[in-house]
């Protein structure tokens, strides 16, 4: 990528009047795989795009066209299903920062990420890379994602927009989805990093929305995206999403990936030609694209470097960040060096620490698990298989790790899922454990029950045995680095600090898309609406394995001193935690709320802020938690805009969605929302209106039949959802359908 602009190309849209339709449709697609075109006769230059999104996975010269099988080597950090269990805002804004610093050394101008897709099913064969089942969760750590990317003049590519939760049919299927679970779920997290973080580009996604494409729609990627949400950003396709490229660019598409060979930029010249398109949006995307350019070169630098053990050490902290300790029995955990151990699992000298598909990176180190806590426990640490790497066992493999479990303190069992279950392209069969590891798992803890499990998986996985084991370590997919994370936290060097960003049920069958999932005849329907992920568990009040948020530490902490306050804003929570152990560590304090009396559908709760909070051992720190104004809101589909409903709401302060320590009640006023009044609109509703309300109730307020309508509680309820044209139809109402026609248009008037 060249590091310069000539001052012709830098000029904005006197650039893009320098140039001849065909240069001006040639903008608007890719030159190669990876690639935009290049003016020369202008001076505008090509710039490249690549995979992430937790790593530089850029293509080889003379590799495959994807280059998955040959790329250069880059620091594979945590996938996003680690990183979203750390947490911690800041510390992934160091991880983009890192990925940025890499891209400008490979000479990329904006890298493929991040995904903040959410977890609607546990069988999402891509679930490794979207960071939770949460909305609030997906944005604020995304958007920390692209404020570290974009910090080194590097592009984000925020994807992918939008509803892009299966793998099965991706090419073709309709999401179909009511527009509040639309909005509220599965728009919101896009919204607050566009809105927080201006991501450079905008990645559509494969799949249709509503029965159309979501690269050529119109409402998606102009109505909500840019007049709504205010982008001033590019959107690109993904790999191979356009359908029909006229209509596309029309709706909002700005660049197709990847070259179509020239073909569809005659589709689009030919367009202008005969009418069906207008230059002036040609002229728009190729604006965008230009833009794009500026920015890449204005922040590429001939001279980028960087630090690979440092980034290296930088993938190994933030993987021991995003460890989640899920169960410890007796404090099997921490070990002490020195202390007897065996370890059994092939992967934990074959580590699996990435998901496979198009995010593949060729890592730049490889620590391995079972190297590093030899490495820390100062002993003979005996090994054995249990299985081999690709998931066949046989009784001798079983045999021996039976006897080394036996003649040992505590058994170290690393179980997980194979690559080949789960990637990009399809989605998983089943949330289970390869059946050979769990017969190996049985074997194990018959033989030792001071057996701990750790995990290596992208998605979340049952747990048949999870109350006969001293403890679990969830170690999704931790990147490179993650054989020395795990040591570190097993051997106690790292305190623990992860918390689950999505559920683990006991069974599939319990989750919330289990009957509609992956839909049928290239259509999905969204029939569990707003309860996804633990609003579902929670409105249902089914068991888990462990809730939403949960996560242990080597230490314990107390709360104390809630308290809510409203402000113009939202709501400021505040709480004191005292680290009431031994150990220093970090409690990540979340921050839910309810409304009791609502007068729309909600989960019992909402996660509507968080903070990771480090504590010394013995002391107190006073976390503060701001829930903004807008995500108390909810989706009013009568005024098509959000709207927070006044009242007093519950908030609750805890360590996961079922371990709520504080609640505290904090009044909060409503937006005042009136929806248009018609002849449909029910007797309640006229009533409860402050305009039309009195006088219709003063109306009916007669003698009779139609005094009891107001007069009788019974009757008036059961009225109360009668459609005041009809009722005025009825022969002796006092108000006729003239009256109520008046009535109507000065309420809606604001008289």
């Amino acid at each position: 990528m060249t590091d310069t602009l000539t001052p012709a190309a830098a000029n904005g849209d006197a650039t893009v009047a320098d140039l001849t339709l065909e240069e001006k449709a040639s903008l608007t697609s890719g030159a190669s795989f990876w690639t935009t075109k290049a003016i020369d006769r202008v001076g505008i230059p090509s710039i490249m795009l690549t995979d992430g999104p937790h790593g530089v996975r850029k293509q080889r010269a003379g590799a495959d066209h994807l280059g998955i099988g040959d790329s250069v080597p880059a620091t594979c950090f945590p996938p996003a299903v680690a990183l979203g269990s750390s947490f911690d805002p800041a510390l992934l804004e160091r991880v983009g920062a890192a990925l940025g610093a890499e891209s400008l050394a490979e000479g990329v101008g904006v890298l493929l990420g991040p995904g903040i897709n959410i977890k609607r099913s546990p069988l999402c064969g891509r679930n490794f890379e979207y960071l939770s089942e949460d909305p609030l969760v997906s944005g604020v750590m995304g958007a920390a994602l692209v404020r570290g990317l974009q910090s080194q003049g590097v592009g984000a590519s925020l994807k992918h927009f939008a509803a892009n939760n299966q793998e099965a049919d991706r090419m073709r299927v309709s999401a179909d989805i009511d527009e509040r679970p639309l909005r509220e779920i599965y728009l919101r997290g896009f919204q607050r990093v566009v809105q927080d973080a201006k991501p450079w580009t905008v990645m559509c996604s494969y799949n249709r929305l509503n029965g159309v494409y979501t690269s050529e729609d119109p409402w998606l990627l102009t109505t909500v995206l840019r007049d709504e949400w205010g982008f001033e950003g590019l959107v690109v396709s993904d790999w191979g999403a356009v359908n029909e490229r006229v209509t596309g660019l029309v709706a909002g598409l700005d660049l197709e990936m990847p070259s179509s060979g020239g073909r569809t930029d005659a589709q689009l010249v030919a367009a202008v030609r005969t009418g069906e398109l207008d230059e002036s949006a040609l002229d728009l995307a190729a604006q965008r694209n230009l833009d794009l350019v500026r920015k890449a070169v204005a922040g590429a630098r001939a001279d980028a470097s960087y630090d690979v053990d440092a980034h290296h050490a930088l993938a190994r902290e933030v993987a021991a960040a995003s460890i989640v300790l899920l169960r410890n029995e007796g404090g099997a955990l921490p070990l002490a060096p020195g202390a007897s151990v065996a370890v059994v699992g092939e992967l934990a000298r074959t580590p699996r620490y990435q998901g496979a598909g198009s995010s593949l990176i060729n890592p730049t180190k490889l620590d391995d698990a079972l190297t590093e806590i030899r490495a820390i426990a100062g002993a003979d640490v005996p090994f054995a298989a249990g299985y081999a790497a690709d998931g066949t066992v046989d009784d001798g493999l079983v045999d021996e790790a039976v006897a080394a479990a036996s003649a040992a303190g505590t058994v170290l069992l690393f179980l997980g899922v194979p690559a080949e279950l789960e990637s990009e392209g399809f989605d998983r069969d089943d949330i289970e454990l390869p059946a050979a590891q769990l017969e190996l798992a049985e074997r194990v803890i018959a033989a030792n029950p001071n057996t701990v499990v750790v995990l290596s998986n992208g998605g979340v996985v049952r747990l048949p045995f999870a109350d006969r084991v001293a403890a679990i370590v969830e170690g999704w997919l931790l990147g490179q680095a993650g054989g020395g994370a795990v040591a570190d936290v097993l051997y106690g060097r790292v305190n623990p600090s992860g918390r689950l960003a999505e559920t683990i049920p006991h069974r599939l069958e319990d989750s919330p898309a289990f009957l509609d999932f992956p839909g049928e005849h290239s259509h999905v329907r969204y029939g569990e609406g707003l309860f996804v992920g633990y609003r579902w568990y929670d409105a249902r009040a089914i068991d888990v394995a462990f809730p939403f948020g949960h996560g242990l530490s080597y230490t314990s902490f107390g709360y104390s001193d809630a308290s809510a306050e409203a402000t113009v804003d939202g709501i400021v929570v505040r709480v004191t935690v005292t680290n009431t152990g031994d150990r220093d560590g970090a409690e990540v304090v979340q921050v839910y709320s309810a409304l009791p009396g609502s007068g729309v559908v909600r989960a019992p709760r909402e996660l509507k802020g968080f903070a990771k909070v480090f504590v010394p051992a013995g002391e107190s720190r006073v976390a503060e938690v701001r829930v903004r104004r807008e995500d108390l809101a909810y989706w009013d589909t009568r005024a098509d805009a959000w709207i927070v409903e006044g009242g007093a709401y519950e908030v609750s302060i805890g360590a996961s969605s079922r371990d709520l320590r504080a609640v505290v009640s904090v009044e909060v006023a409503g937006d005042d929302v009136r929806a248009p009044l018609t002849m449909d609109s029910s007797i309640g509703e006229i009533v409860a209106h402050p305009v039309a309300g009195p006088i219709v109730m003063q109306a009916l307020a007669g003698d009779g039949d139609t005094g009891a309508l107001v007069s009788d509680p019974g009757m008036f309820k059961m009225m109360a959802s009668f459609p005041i044209g009809r009722l005025a139809s009825f022969p002796g109402m006092p108000i006729g359908r003239d009256d109520v026609e008046q009535l109507l248009a000065a309420a809606n008037a604001g008289a």
